[in-house]
């Protein structure tokens, strides 16, 4: 395809059309302070070097990092780090795998059409309900779009999230909707699983949205608010950021969950810097037509042979705009795959039994960092991740641990910078990556850090 430049008088054309006089206008929403006026200043860059020069130069630069790789990791807070096959990296890397991006054409990607189906299958057992879409970006835009489907289902526009929510999610959550007729509320920040749902249900709300286990790593059955969310007319939204707990807890369709959103990372791909990861999206069947995303099923073809369909797809480019679902989900094919392939490696005994060592390695965990002077265990319930509160700001002692060569977990301080109460709390993970020797130089170094 050529290139055909624009030129002024089409520019002109375009922002007279926008109603901007200039493409500054465009980015004025920017602050300043995060504009760059003279990028020549603003990165000091080399010049240009040979093949072999950049290599030694970016594995410098790479060398500087203290990688979870190498060194003990304690790292969690939505992101986390569970042991990927082998055979799982070579399977997605495989030509007809990495290069597939979305079943634009479904009927001739009989393959690709297959893997989202047991993705689908998989999604629907773990959660406990009755039909899955073929999964979405990532777990917060999961949560923004239940939101939008609740609102649409309910005819309401009041959307209440606890304070146990991921705040990437309900951050998510809020920006998604900011603009439409729905108001969202977003709870203080629920360390100990305390808040009162119940008192703020009322018959404006279209969905409460909830967490287990929650970003504090409380565990809670939500049974008895889905109960009365639904006296209300209103539906419960359950997400979570680590599926492998539903591996062992109560699933979210058994406590009555309306719709079930996660983040299926921990179980697809290594934590990398945030991405990439893959939502996944949940329902009961009488919601399916307003479920966003699309939704592969089963048929047989004119001859009696199984194969699969792209059942639903109610996106704007399948249907007229005002019709669809959302304007932005697609499905991330490869990461589903990944998800997909571990889930089938792993088996239903291998999910309980991995799901298991997790939350006995936790709570060891959790039982010595406790006997450390001046550290208390915050969550009472957890599945592999628990608060502590310290006697110093989190993010100094993390500092101190690093130094030490031990990624010791994540301060709450990280996302709730507005609230001082939470500067001495750290978010601990411990998964079957953690052996006892790094369980045990944690609690050393921060013996030492906190004397």
């Amino acid at each position: 395809m050529r290139y055909l430049p624009l030129t002024a008088d089409d520019r002109r054309a375009m922002l007279a059309a926008i109603g901007v006089e200039t493409v500054e206008d465009l980015f004025r929403d920017l602050p300043a302070s995060a504009r760059i006026q003279d990028p020549a200043a603003a990165f000091d860059l080399p010049d240009h070097q040979g093949e072999w020069e950049i290599e030694q130069a970016l594995s410098a630069l790479a060398g500087q990092n203290l990688s979870a790789a190498t060194a003990p990791s304690f790292l969690g807070a939505g992101a986390y780090r569970h042991h990927t096959p082998a055979s799982l990296d070579y399977l997605i890397q495989r030509g007809e795998f990495l290069t597939a991006y979305t079943p634009y054409q479904p009927e001739v990607s009989q393959g690709t059409l297959q893997a989202l189906f047991e993705f689908q299958t998989q999604v629907a057992m773990i959660t406990g309900m009755e039909v899955a879409n073929a999964s979405m970006y990532d777990g917060a835009t999961a949560c923004a779009e239940a939101a939008a489907m609740a609102c649409r289902v309910t005819k309401r526009k009041k959307v209440l999230v606890s304070g146990s929510v991921h705040p990437h999610f309900a951050e998510t959550t809020s920006t998604f909707l900011r603009y439409t007729d729905c108001e969202v509320e977003v709870l203080s920040p629920d360390v100990f699983g305390l808040e009162d749902l119940l008192g703020r249900l009322d018959d404006d709300l279209a969905c409460v949205i909830v967490q287990t286990p929650g970003f504090f790593g409380s565990l809670k059955d939500y049974t008895t608010l889905a109960e009365a969310a639904h006296e209300y007319g209103a539906l419960l939204v359950v997400a979570t950021t680590e599926p492998l707990s539903l591996g062992l807890v109560t699933s979210p369709g058994e406590m009555g969950a309306d719709i079930v959103v996660a983040e299926g990372q921990s179980l697809a791909t290594p934590p990398g810097f945030g991405g990439p990861g893959v939502g996944l999206f949940a329902t009961r069947s009488k919601y399916v037509r307003q479920m966003p995303g699309r939704l592969c099923g089963e048929t047989v073809d004119v001859d009696g042979r199984r194969g699969w369909v792209l059942t639903l797809s109610t996106r704007e480019q399948h249907i007229r705009r005002e019709k669809a679902t959302s304007n932005i989900c697609t499905n991330s094919g490869l990461i589903a795959l990944a998800f997909t392939i571990h889930m089938t490696l792993l088996g239903e005994a291998g999910f309980t039994g991995l799901a298991e060592l997790n939350h006995a390695r936790a709570c060891a965990a959790a039982d010595a960092l406790g006997k450390v002077k001046g550290v208390r265990v915050l969550s009472q319930t957890f599945f592999n991740e628990f608060a502590l509160s310290l006697p110093k700001p989190a993010e100094q002692v993390v500092e101190a641990l690093a130094a030490r060569g031990i990624l010791g977990g994540v301060p709450a301080s990280r996302f709730f910078p507005t609230y001082p109460e939470l500067a001495e709390v750290l978010l601990v993970t411990v998964t079957e990556m953690n052996s006892d020797e790094q369980v045990a130089a944690l609690v050393a170094a921060l013996t030492e850090i906190l004397a």
